[in-house]
């Protein structure tokens, strides 16, 4: 009896499992083939674009310095030994002449603050630009695959059209034929009808290269799923611009957008260059001990750049970025004008 209960339970586990199974499969069937339409063909190549995590990369790394470039430079430590006699009956000894000591010391830069605001700025820039970038990526991303996917859509179409020009044409040889053997027809007219077949079938063939073609430019794009079957055509014969807000829009453009942040780069580049024109501080403190007979001592020194010759190296120095500061803008607004002239 007992034995009669565990079959009858082992039974009715397996029919739940083939159960499932068989209610799973449809349903990932279903997933699988649904139809894949614009706005998914476009995520997924966003989705799967290594160069938009490469630029991600980049606009951490710029994120990074910004911070690194915020800080006071590393203190320098100093360790030697000064005066140290090599011969005569004190040579080599540490403590017995007078002038003789070993030191230790450390040495700090002191950057101006107004400099180390201007290079955190000018890698905040260079982050803002980054992710300009990979906005404008973004959308070139999907404005290629919006024409991968809609040059197979249309080529499907076509290709469906001459498929059934190609039908009515074989129907049309067929009865050329049959009127010539009836005495109704002539042999002009099974040539012409041929002829318009054989045209059709070039053309045919010419679609199914067009389709497969443009199934491996799909891919380049999204990878797998490309040989999917198209959704239809979403609605696209409008453009959503006003005519009137245009002149305010269009420096939103993605491209123009990164081409002012290049400029804002460029502008931070100056800003630099310009306190760069000042020098910047350092103080080293040195402890020095001689020998028991005799004191010890410290030390303090401060050091500053001479900078004689700011006419060729800082001024021109800052001539060179604004001359770049001039070319990002000078860039800038001629992409503005061939957006504004398209």
């Amino acid at each position: 009896m007992e034995k009669n209960w565990v079959a009858r339970a082992a039974v009715q586990h397996i029919a739940a499992l083939a159960a499932l199974v068989a209610l799973c499969i449809p349903l990932r069937a279903i997933a699988t083939d649904a139809p894949l339409t614009l706005a998914e063909a476009q995520r997924r190549a966003v989705e799967r674009s290594r160069q938009l995590v490469g630029q991600d990369f980049a606009i951490t790394a710029s994120r990074e310095m910004a911070a690194a470039a915020g800080q006071l430079p590393d203190p320098v430590a100093t360790l030697g030994v000064n005066n140290l006699p090599i011969n005569g009956p004190d040579a080599w000894s540490l403590t017995r002449d007078f002038m003789t000591m070993t030191s230790v010391g450390v040495m700090q830069e002191f950057t101006r603050a107004e400099k180390r605001e201007a290079r955190a700025e000018r890698f905040e820039r260079e982050a803002e630009k980054s992710l300009a970038a990979r906005t404008a990526s973004v959308a070139a991303i999907q404005r290629d695959t919006a024409l991968a996917w809609l040059d197979r859509h249309y080529a499907e179409a076509m290709a469906v059209v001459v498929s059934e020009q190609s039908r009515q044409a074989t129907i049309e040889v067929e009865a050329a034929e049959g009127a010539y053997r009836a005495g109704r027809g002539s042999l002009a007219d099974i040539l012409a009808a041929r002829n318009a077949l054989a045209l059709l079938d070039d053309r045919s063939s010419e679609l199914r290269r067009r389709v497969s073609n443009s199934k491996i430019a799909l891919a380049r794009w999204i990878g797998d799923g490309a040989d999917a079957e198209l959704a239809g055509r979403p609605p696209i014969d409008s453009i959503r611009l006003d005519p009137r807000t245009l002149e305010q829009d269009l420096p939103h453009h993605p491209q123009l957008a990164a081409l002012r942040k290049q400029e804002e780069m460029a502008a931070a580049d100056v800003r630099v260059a310009q306190a760069n024109k000042k020098p910047d501080w350092s103080v080293a403190l040195m402890y020095s001990q001689r020998g028991p007979a005799y004191s010890n001592m410290i030390s303090v020194n401060v050091s500053i750049p001479l900078q004689w010759d700011q006419k060729n190296r800082q001024d021109r120095e800052v001539a060179a970025k604004l001359a770049m500061l001039d070319q990002a803008r000078a860039e800038r607004e001629d992409m503005l004008r061939a957006h504004t002239a398209e």
